[in-house]
């Protein structure tokens, strides 16, 4: 797989919460900070987004999708110049979990709410700017609609290989995000997702994940990205923001991570299996990432 695929796959989203949102006349709903991400298309009529933490507000229109990366609270309203009321307050629910504000029918939004397993999602929501805006003028805009609403069926009818398939759109949704924003003209130009619009950086990064538990040295990294040594290692700290060799060793220890949680196997294989043929020396490694030891992390979350 390409290294944004690795990532993606290793991230194993957990959906909980599939919400629809239908408001009328003048209204103003204030949501609090949520784990995870979300993610929100208007179907009809428009509202306002106002973020906790960015400038400007954002205008939603029919068509519009968006995702909050943040996890900071947010406004939801029909006028900019409305008190913002506490979403408890505010909305009422009926049997087919449409949060509905007053009468209903001018607005109308659907949404999936959904968290990561994988403790390294903040490596790649850090790259994303709190709110990620996708135009209904845009052609993926149609395909995360489509995504979204599969995924609000996916979890309502509660059927047979549902979880599989809601993960599976979880990705594609994000997918599709992710390659938007890539394009986009507000991208910032750090960061390992930055560095895969590269293809000398991406070559090199590619190789790393094909073959992790090789002893990499830089001279191989810089050949296969088909540069010198040093312009190699001064592109990746730019684009990246930090070494070649800080990249591998904190995704060698995100692969260990996931492989401790999800194989019944020995740490010293896994270590030998990222490319470490000392424990102790693997040990040390991934409680500098992880902040604690390989044993406590193969221990289940209470």
């Amino acid at each position: 797989m390409d290294p944004l695929s690795d990532v993606l796959a290793s991230l194993k989203p957990r959906t909980y919460l599939v919400h629809t949102l239908d408001a009328g006349d003048d209204w103003a709903i204030r949501f609090p900070a949520h784990a995870g991400v979300k993610f929100d298309a208007v179907l009809r009529g428009s509202c306002w987004l106002v973020s906790e933490g960015e400038a400007e507000p954002l205008h939603l229109v029919q068509g519009d999708c968006f995702l909050l990366t943040s996890g900071r609270s947010f406004v939801l309203t029909s006028d900019l110049a409305l008190p913002p009321v506490d979403y408890l307050e505010a909305l009422s629910f009926d049997s087919k979990r449409v949060a509905r504000c007053k009468s209903g029918g001018d607005c109308f939004l659907i949404g999936g709410h959904f968290s990561f397993e994988a403790n390294h999602v903040d490596a790649l929501l850090r790259c994303l700017p709190g709110v990620v805006h996708i135009s209904s003028t845009s052609n993926q805009a149609s395909v995360l609609r489509w995504a979204l609403d599969l995924f609000a069926d996916e979890i309502n009818k509660n059927e047979p290989g549902g979880a599989l398939t809601a993960e599976h759109l979880a990705h594609i949704m994000l997918i599709q995000v992710l390659r938007l924003y890539l394009k986009s003209k507000e991208a910032v130009e750090t960061g390992w997702l930055f560095a895969l619009g590269n293809l000398q950086l991406t070559a090199a990064i590619s190789a790393m994940h094909d073959d992790i538990a090789r002893r990499w040295t830089l001279s191989e990294m810089a050949k296969i990205a088909g540069m010198s040594r040093s312009s190699f290692a001064a592109r990746f700290k730019t684009r990246v923001g930090s070494s070649p060799m800080e990249y591998l060793t904190r995704w060698r220890m995100q692969v260990a991570g996931n492989h401790i949680r999800t194989k019944e196997t020995t740490i010293a294989t896994i270590a030998h299996e990222v490319g470490y043929e000392s424990e102790a020396a693997f040990s040390t490694a991934f409680k500098k990432v992880h902040g604690h030891s390989p044993r406590v992390h193969r221990k289940p979350v209470e």
